[in-house]
Formats: structure tokens, sequence, C-alpha cells
């Protein structure tokens, strides 16, 4: 889930990147402790954000994250990008309890990617509007290697044989069938195994 241009604070941001079972270069072992329990209304602000979470549910406790991701700690703090997953426990109003996973991507102070996991559910806002799908995570990596590899949707459509308009329709998250799939894959230069993986079309799909 995306949450663009939110601040963190200090002592949030120290919470995230205290990793006393991690050893970095530039972090002092063992690391002095901080305080992790600022990461619980922190969590809990950015769930209550969700317009379908149940207020009934809470983060009531977290645990020393690992990094995923830890940029390189010789540049500008500013533009480092680190990503850490946090665990913990969420709990009811009657006292039910699950298991929680928060991974947090931030650059500098600011947050740039929030994913929570409870129990084995994976949670996010929506991003469609109500009443609509939710668009194919196709549509976004299919963008990302077109543009990676500068090729234009009049491009894709006339090398794959599509419609200009099927072409924004996958990149806007329309569901991709395997034909589509099969004349994509040539043009970005990639197997047909490797794009109906990234499709989510199985070996078995008929699409």
């Amino acid at each position: 889930m995306e949450n663009a241009n939110c601040a963190l604070t200090a002592d949030v941001i120290a919470a995230l990147r205290y990793w006393p079972g991690v050893i970095w270069g530039g972090q002092k072992s063992p690391p002095d402790p901080v305080d992790m329990t600022v990461l619980l209304p922190f969590f809990n602000e950015v769930l209550q954000d969700l317009p379908w979470w149940n207020r009934d549910w809470k983060v009531d406790r977290v645990r020393p994250g690992d990094p995923t991701e830890t940029g390189d700690h010789f540049c500008d703090p500013a533009v480092r990008f680190t990503e850490v997953s946090i665990p913990g426990t969420v709990t009811s109003g009657n006292g039910e309890g699950l298991p929680f996973v928060a991974k947090v991507g931030f650059t500098g102070d600011q947050l740039i990617r929030f994913q929570a996991k409870i129990g084995d559910v994976v949670i996010g806002p929506a991003v469609a509007p109500a009443g609509r799908s939710e668009p194919h995570s196709f549509g976004r990596m299919l963008t990302g290697l077109m543009d990676r590899r500068g090729i234009q949707v009049r491009d894709m459509a006339r090398a794959a044989g599509l419609s200009m308009s099927t072409v924004h329709m996958l990149r806007r998250g329309h569901n991709p069938n395997l034909q589509q799939v099969r004349l994509i894959a040539g043009i970005l230069d990639m197997s047909e195994a490797d794009v109906r993986v990234i499709a989510g079309l199985d070996d078995d799909s008929t699409q």
C-alpha cells in the first residue's frame, strides 16, 4: 500500500531503525535501546485511516524489526531508502489476538510504503474508488517494464498486434489474458513463463 508524503517523527524513525539482532556498518553493537512503544500509535493511526478498518482492532505490541533494505549509509540521509519489517500483535475489543507484521519503507523522514499483515491476511487501502474492482498488479509491472525499456504504448500495440486502448487498459490494471501475455512477452524480451508469473497466470491457466 502506498502512503506518500507522510512525515515520520524522529522517535518513530529511531524505533524503525532499531535492529539489535542485525550487525551493519555505522550502528553501535549492541545499539542503545529505544522506545518501541512509539510505533503503537503510529501503526494504529495509519490503520485507522483505512475506511474499512475495524476500529475494535488495535496494535498492542511490537518487537524490533528486521531490515529488508538499509540503503547506502554513506549517502545523504534525505535520499536514503530504508525498508523494515516490524512484528507484533493486534487485539480486538473482545480480547482476541492475532500476529501482526508491518512492512514500512521510508526515505529520510517521509513514509513511502506501508503494508500490514494480520494473521494470514495482507491488508492495505483500496486503490480504486468504492464500488469498483481493484486494478490487477500486472498493470504497474507492465508500465514499469515498458518504461525501463523505452517502449511507448503505440509501439507495444503495433508490435504485439493489440489496440492502443487495450495496452492502456492493461497498464491501468485490467486483468491480462494468456494470449495478451504471449504477445507482450516477446516485445519485452522476456520469456512467456516469466510474464505469466508476473500476470498471475499459472501453467494450467486457460485464460
